[in-house]
């Protein structure tokens, strides 16, 4: 939340989710998806900002709700994520919650972990999810000028996707 002093005007772009990016004026749209590829949450962002700026907020939200009693569980097994979530922040993050992780590393870091290419490869779920958002001609080309609007047709292409 941003502080007084940090209180973003109305109509900016950044509170709209807009900004340019390579691809133009641009909205990223982050997903959290289950193990089925359908979506679980969704965060906007302006397109010039990066992944790793909206991980952890992903992380927190979306909740599932157990078979018996008990609290709804918030943390996964195994986190996938493409080259974009590769940074130290967010290993640490996930290695503090005992969450596994299969990130692949960019080509300036040095480390390198165990490769199990069988778990690598489910890791286009979340573009497969992507893909099949953007069949809805509302969300590919993002009609709504407001970011709140543009959440809500998100939504529902989800919920969509879910029946």
């Amino acid at each position: 939340m941003p502080t007084n002093m940090q209180q973003e005007q109305k109509g900016d772009q950044n509170q709209e989710a807009l900004g340019k990016s390579q691809g133009g004026f641009s909205t990223k749209v982050h997903l959290r998806v289950e193990g089925q590829g359908k979506p679980m949450t969704v965060v906007l962002t302006a397109g010039h900002r990066h992944e790793t700026t909206k991980f952890e907020c992903l992380m927190e939200q979306g909740a599932v709700k157990r078979a018996g009693r008990g609290r709804p569980k918030l943390r996964p097994k195994r986190v996938l994520g493409d080259k974009a979530y590769s940074s130290r922040k967010i290993r640490r993050y996930l290695k503090k919650r005992g969450i596994d992780y299969t990130i692949p590393r960019r080509s300036d870091e040095t480390r390198t972990g165990p490769f199990n290419r069988a778990v690598y490869k489910k890791r286009n779920r979340v573009e497969r999810t992507i893909n099949r958002l953007k069949q809805f001609r509302r969300v590919a080309t993002r009609y709504e000028k407001r970011a709140v609007n543009f959440l809500a047709m998100v939504t529902l292409a989800s919920i969509l996707l879910w029946l």
